[in-house]
């Protein structure tokens, strides 16, 4: 069983985003394979990088602390995968700065991207299309950002490191800081001749379009992770991901309820009274529902797995249908005459309950 993410990044409960930030890099500093001698420093760093994706994030943070470990599975998500290339490619990753050495690799950022399906389509699960724009390494430099024919020129000031260090010494003892060397931007080289598609820059921007599975039983608002299909990292790092969010529209039919369907049957008084078969809309089709005599408003009659499927795991839902018997607004004579003859022919057990209209209510919500 995963341990709780609050206990493992030593926060709490309801720690603010500097806080989670602040723990995960303390944490991250100490457990890194490139630093840490003990002997479950790569898995524990595994745990905490988790840890941090799902607390750093509005979303899968509101989706574990609602449901837990369970929750964040059924929501699609999955933990990054870090081939622990260098400490300051995971902190790029996070933050998007530069805390060590520069001219490390730094993973491309993220993409987003919606679709919009309608219910039926998420209760049986479709593939569609995502139309999304990408950074990508340019073609004609090869992404180093040099006119081709050309050479970069070696940066005099860092020596083609990419990299300062100042060092100043305190009561404590000596302090190394690194940063990116100004003149060259971190690159190590000088480019007096940059690419003329893309200006230097070695990236350009690429319409690209991508089939998605949506699994059956998605909910609204869910995620689908295309790993690697984001913007093109720089100086070889890895590129990012691309999230997909899917919108799933309301259907005027059903009300969904996690993995149950509700919708609502309009009958007559007449066939309230006597019963018949009525045909109601499902997510499989029409279905024909029977109607016992002596039906009441309000009374839930159950399609037994004809809800939604459940997400990555097995079964559907049920369908509950509510009964609304509808009283006529406007009688002529004759039907005022038939119903008062009725009336009179009516004693205490033509209206008997067989139960209550709170027992009614907590079955609907049952």
């Amino acid at each position: 069983m995963p341990r709780d993410y609050y206990e493992v990044l030593g926060v709490a409960r309801d720690a603010d985003e500097a806080t989670i930030k602040k723990a995960f890099r303390r944490l991250a500093r100490e457990l890194h394979p490139d630093v840490s001698n003990e002997p479950e420093a790569e898995a524990r760093f595994r745990e905490v990088t988790e840890a941090y994706e799902v607390l750093a994030s509005s979303e899968t943070r509101a989706l574990y602390d609602r449901y837990g470990h369970a929750g964040l599975r059924s929501g699609g998500f999955q933990p990054t995968h870090f081939d622990f290339g260098g400490l300051g490619d995971i902190f790029s990753a996070f933050f998007g700065d530069d805390l060590f050495a520069a001219g490390t690799r730094r993973r491309g950022a993220d993409v987003g991207a919606t679709v919009e399906i309608d219910l039926a389509q998420a209760a049986r699960g479709v593939t569609v299309g995502v139309p999304f724009e990408v950074t990508v390494a340019c073609a004609t430099c090869g992404g180093d950002g040099v006119e081709p024919g050309t050479t970069p020129v070696r940066c005099l000031r860092c020596e083609g490191t990419g990299r300062l260090q100042h060092v100043s010494r305190g009561v404590l003892g000596q302090f190394v800081r690194t940063q990116a060397c100004p003149q060259c931007a971190g690159r190590g080289v000088i480019i007096e001749h940059p690419c003329h598609t893309c200006a230097g820059a070695g990236l350009v921007v690429d319409s690209r379009a991508r089939e998605v599975q949506v699994p059956a039983g998605i909910h609204d608002g869910q995620r689908i992770r295309l790993s690697g299909e984001g913007h093109a990292g720089e100086a070889g790092g890895r590129a990012g991901d691309v999230y997909v969010r899917v919108r799933v529209k309301p259907d005027p039919r059903f009300v969904r309820e996690g993995n149950d369907i509700y919708s609502q049957v309009d009958v007559t008084i007449v066939e309230a009274a006597i019963g018949g078969n009525r045909t109601v809309e499902t997510l499989d089709g029409p279905v024909e529902l029977e109607l016992e005599p002596g039906t009441q408003p309000g009374d839930v009659r159950v399609l037994r797995g004809k809800g939604m499927p459940v997400l990555q795991g097995f079964g559907r839902g049920d369908h509950r249908v509510l009964v609304n018997v509808t009283v006529p607004r406007r009688l002529s004579d004759d039907q005022r005459r038939l119903l008062l003859e009725f009336e009179a022919a009516s004693d205490a057990d033509t209206y008997r309950h067989d139960e209550s209209f709170f027992e009614k209510l907590r079955s609907a919500f049952r």
